[in-house]
């Protein structure tokens, strides 16, 4: 493959990479959203660029980073999943060296070699034992709360490193905020800048009624898991410590409410990110520090009957904002292309004057992005292997969905989605638009056949999942979640998951 080599009169400059955990971008004015979540983030946009089609090639947290810092795809390194043999990267055997493959040619080892000096603000690497995305790091502060911080937990250390490092040439500073997470824990003292303003318009009586008598992990009657039985079901003294973070999606006050949670957190890490950047003015370096956006991915907020979580392999989940205002490279513009994230982290490498390894799944769009060009990929394929076993396909105007193991929600085997009608997911298409349902199918055989041909393993990861038992998140869950919904009234979706599940039924 193809790579643009920098020239060398290639400047450097210094680069803060914002990271916001499950920030959906539709809920981002400058995406359109109504309320006013994001007047920092907004404002960056508007001297930026912001990208509309940015999709993640794995979800959820870890295969997500996992793909993003080592460039590669989550079929060729392993990652795919969050327990089980598909948590860990593959065993490089008996050709690895002294530095493995993430060591080797991971984002901030490029980044390193460029010249830069590397350091993260992040739980990360702790809260999912990804011990290997540390790799390239020079610094990595670990606030220590596994991932429950809140932007006042993170901010601190951030400024800290600035004031003593921000002057400097050459450094890359990874800042990650987890306010948008459920549980929704932004202080009740900040108040509720969204009170009694409207709901997106799509989130109806009808649509939470409809969730509500369906089933499924992180459903209506379930938003934190499966139920009172499982191990995974909050304690009651969760709801005493996140107030903000409802119970059941039971009513339209609680839907209201459980949206008003996500968005406050936004609003909240929005602000936060605003002392960031005035610090950097301070400073006096914030016209020369390329500012990035961006997610690890986004957020479902009742697509699918999914409730404050990213379950699967689709737009809700998969897309994430990527907002870029580069030194020297023209704003205020929208790049409506398709790119992996991966993508833009190539084009970071390239415009920091490094080399893209050639081990990438990443493909730079350098020379599109400094001239304003719209360069992008014809199809995108997504994983989604710890809630569901799935596969989506982003093309054209469309989402094709191909489901393994449903993770004991509601989903058809295949399903199709016109996404530019119907953002939300909310008709399945597969049967009325059987053409356009091969196309995304053929589009996903194809990728896979690449897989095949380019792994450096002999297996597909996600068989890996299947044979361990299917989705991390799922394991052993099934017969007390049966119970639950016999006693709530759901009897005929118990009868439906126990038949299509037969061998997971008992214990």
């Amino acid at each position: 493959m193809l790579r643009r080599t920098p020239s060398p009169g290639v400047a450097t400059i210094r680069i803060l990479y914002i990271d916001i955990d499950s920030l959906r971008p539709d809920h981002l004015g400058c995406y359109g959203y109504q309320r006013n979540t994001s007047p920092t983030i907004d404002a960056v946009a508007a001297e930026g660029v912001r990208f509309e089609n940015c999709y993640v090639s794995d979800a959820p947290c870890l295969p997500s980073r996992t793909a993003l810092w080592s460039g590669r795809f989550g079929f060729k390194t392993g990652v795919v999943g969050h327990g089980g043999t598909a948590a860990q990267p593959y065993i490089e055997g008996r050709n690895r060296q002294f530095s493995d493959c993430f060591g080797k040619t991971g984002w901030m080892s490029a980044l390193r070699r460029a010249g830069y000096f590397t350091a993260t603000i992040s739980p990360f690497g702790e809260r999912h034992s990804a011990w290997h995305w540390y790799a390239g790091f020079n610094e990595v502060y670990n606030p220590g709360k596994r991932g429950h911080e809140i932007a006042s937990d993170i901010t601190p250390i951030a400024l800290d490193w600035l004031q003593r490092h921000g002057r400097q040439d050459d450094w890359f500073l990874h800042v990650n905020y987890w306010d948008p997470h459920t549980p929704y824990r932004t202080p009740l003292s900040y108040g509720n800048p969204f009170e009694g303003e409207p709901l997106p318009a799509w989130l109806t009586e009808e649509v939470r009624e409809r969730c509500w008598n369906g089933y499924g992990s992180h459903s209506a009657q379930e938003p934190h898991g499966f139920g009172p039985q499982s191990p995974v079901d909050p304690p009651e003294a969760m709801f005493r410590e996140y107030p903000r973070t409802p119970r059941q999606i039971d009513s339209m006050e609680a839907l209201r409410a459980w949206i008003d949670g996500m968005d406050v957190g936004i609003r909240y890490a929005d602000e936060h990110l605003g002392r960031v950047l005035a610090a950097l003015e301070g400073l006096g370096v914030l016209e020369e520090t390329a500012i990035v956006i961006s997610a690890d991915h986004g957020e479902m907020q009742g697509e699918l009957n999914v409730w404050g979580d990213h379950h699967t392999a689709d737009a809700v989940t998969c897309r994430v904002p990527l907002i870029v205002r580069w030194p020297g490279i023209s704003g205020g513009r929208v790049d409506s292309a398709f790119h992996y994230q991966m993508d833009w982290a190539a084009t970071m490498i390239e415009l920091a004057g490094g080399t893209v390894p050639d081990t990438w799944d990443g493909i730079p769009f350098t020379t599109a992005f400094e001239e304003g060009r719209q360069e992008g990929r014809e199809v995108l394929v997504m994983s989604q292997q710890a809630h569901v076993c799935q596969r989506g396909v982003r093309f054209e105007r469309y989402l094709c969905l191909q489901t393994y193991h449903d993770g004991y929600k509601e989903l058809e085997p295949v399903m199709l989605f016109d996404l530019e009608a119907d953002p939300h997911e909310q008709h399945n298409l597969a049967a009325e638009c059987p053409e356009v349902t091969s196309r995304g199918l053929r589009h996903l055989a194809e990728w896979y056949e690449r897989m095949a041909v380019e792994s450096p393993q002999d297996t597909d990861p996600m068989m890996t999942v299947l044979r361990e038992g299917g989705p991390f998140h799922t394991r052993g869950e099934l017969p007390a979640y049966l119970e639950r919904l016999r006693a709530t009234g759901r009897g005929r979706h118990a009868e439906t998951l126990a038949a299509r599940h037969p061998d997971d039924a008992h214990p």
